[in-house]
């Protein structure tokens, strides 16, 4: 069930007042009403697939369990094992039995070796990703005794199935959302709005600015010979604002819906396109993900300790890692090990935590310097984003050649009504540096204005999403 369809329209309204006008008084009922709702809104794009997260949810329940139970250091091990094999084998046969089977076929032709295997038609069901690393993260936090287990199979189900951040993260940490299935929740009429505002600008996003860029980006890649240079990096360009809008448009809506339900989840986004360099970008860049494989991955490894070689690799290690997370296909890897290139210098030389503040905090606009910076930031994350949104290794070297080649210097080959796209994002983009110091855009704006002219500034929005919205797009991460 996509956030932007008329079924969702429908599906949301019938669970809030379920909630909060039936079931308020009963905390578990809330719970069994967040997982029987969760259920049918994953269900609604295939119900087979409801036995994976219903798999997931049994496995980690059941080891965390006996991980209370349990104080022998070799056994606790044992069962962290099974957590890890049971999350991490589901994903791997689903999203990646394919390559690993192709690659190995490759290699062995590479040496003259022709070998006959039957690919299987395996679907990758929407979300695997997010959900095997929320539920896989929870055995870890208990066996580090860093959570206590629960006992509550409801409340657990819950966690694991939350629907607004279900398919598409927030990848939430079982130590902060959790807990809220445990306390009663109150309806809140000031959270509620800023719910709705926080939904209503990811709904703009991703409807008027996503799926609009998406329309020219994909014209462009899917026809990359017949274009010039410059075309292709106005293609490029397109690509990067439809994945931010995209993504962050969903984490928006998920944060904003869950806020209604009572519940804070994880910020996934902070202006990243504001960053002064790569290392302030991957810590305003999918948050849930890149602290998850901080603290999951990175610092088990040793993090930044240790001698150059060990920080190099564990650099690599990461990046790369995140690289094949989003997919099976080598352009992921190429692309996050390209990320991890522009990375190391500033870890090596110890200016990887730079810039935490805001950019141009206190004023209107940049210097010279800060914004020298954000473009050379902007235009590095563009070329990874070219091997990021190529179908092939040989697909993204041709882009490439081109726009290095004289032929970046031509018009650009487009019908002139791309340039009402221009506009949007130009627009959106000011509203964007205007609300940066805020959890999202719009969070402040027109607060404390007198009701008409805030209410129209939100009808402007709404009208906006009704005229100017582009042709329907699956959510880019439904995908990973």
């Amino acid at each position: 069930m996509l956030f932007n369809s008329i079924d969702f329209a429908i599906f949301l309204p019938i669970v809030f007042i379920l909630y909060w006008f039936v079931t308020n008084k009963n905390l578990k009922l809330q719970n069994v009403l967040i997982v029987v709702s969760s259920y049918i809104f994953y269900g609604w794009w295939d119900w087979r697939f409801l036995s994976l997260v219903l798999y997931s949810s049994v496995v980690d329940f059941l080891v965390g369990i006996w991980l209370g139970k349990q104080n022998n250091p070799v056994k606790r091990k044992l069962l962290l094992s099974i957590s890890i094999a049971g999350n991490l084998g589901l994903l791997v046969f689903f999203k990646y039995y394919n390559f690993f089977l192709d690659s190995f076929v490759d290699a062995f032709s590479f040496f003259g070796y022709e070998l006959s295997t039957r690919s299987l038609n395996v679907i990758l069901p929407v979300g695997i990703s997010f959900y095997t690393f929320q539920t896989l993260s929870y055995g870890v936090d208990v066996y580090r005794k860093q959570l206590e287990p629960t006992r509550d199979f409801i409340a657990f189900s819950a966690f694991v199935t939350f629907f607004p951040q279900l398919v598409a993260g927030p990848i939430e940490r079982a130590t902060n959302l959790l807990p809220q299935f445990y306390s009663h929740r109150n309806f809140n009429y000031a959270r509620a709005v800023d719910g709705l505002r926080q939904v209503l600008w990811g709904l703009f996003k991703k409807v008027v600015i996503a799926d609009n860029a998406a329309e020219y980006a994909n014209l462009i890649f899917n026809n990359s010979g017949e274009f010039s240079g410059s075309t292709l990096a106005l293609g490029v360009f397109f690509f990067s604002i439809q994945i931010y809008c995209d993504f962050s448009g969903y984490s928006d809506i998920a944060i904003g819906i869950a806020r209604l339900f009572g519940f804070n989840l994880m910020r996934n986004f902070n202006f990243p396109y504001f960053s002064r360099d790569i290392a302030e970008f991957w810590r305003r860049w999918h948050i849930s993900l890149s602290t998850w494989f901080r603290d999951y991955l990175y610092y088990p490894l040793g993090g930044s300790k240790g001698n150059t070689l060990s920080k190099v690799r564990n650099t690599f290690i990461i990046f790369l890692v995140s690289g094949f997370w989003h997919g099976a296909n080598w352009t992921f890897i190429v692309w996050g090990a390209l990320n991890a290139l522009y990375f190391l210098p500033l870890l090596l030389l110890n200016k990887n935590r730079k810039y935490l503040g805001n950019v141009a905090d206190g004023k209107i606009l940049p210097d010279l310097r800060e914004f020298g910076s954000i473009l050379l930031t902007f235009l590095m994350t563009l070329f990874a984003w070219i091997f990021f949104r190529a179908s092939s290794l040989e697909h993204a070297f041709s882009i490439i050649a081109k726009i290095f080649s004289p032929s970046f210097f031509h018009s650009i080959e487009l019908p002139l009504k791309y340039l009402i796209v221009v506009f949007l994002i130009v627009l959106f983009l000011i509203i964007e540096w205007q609300g940066r110091m805020n959890q999202y855009a719009i969070a402040k704006i027109g607060t404390a204005w007198p009701r008409f002219f805030r209410w129209t500034v939100y009808y402007s929005i709404v009208l906006a999403i009704f005229f100017f919205a582009g042709n329907s797009q699956d959510f880019i991460y439904f995908q990973f």
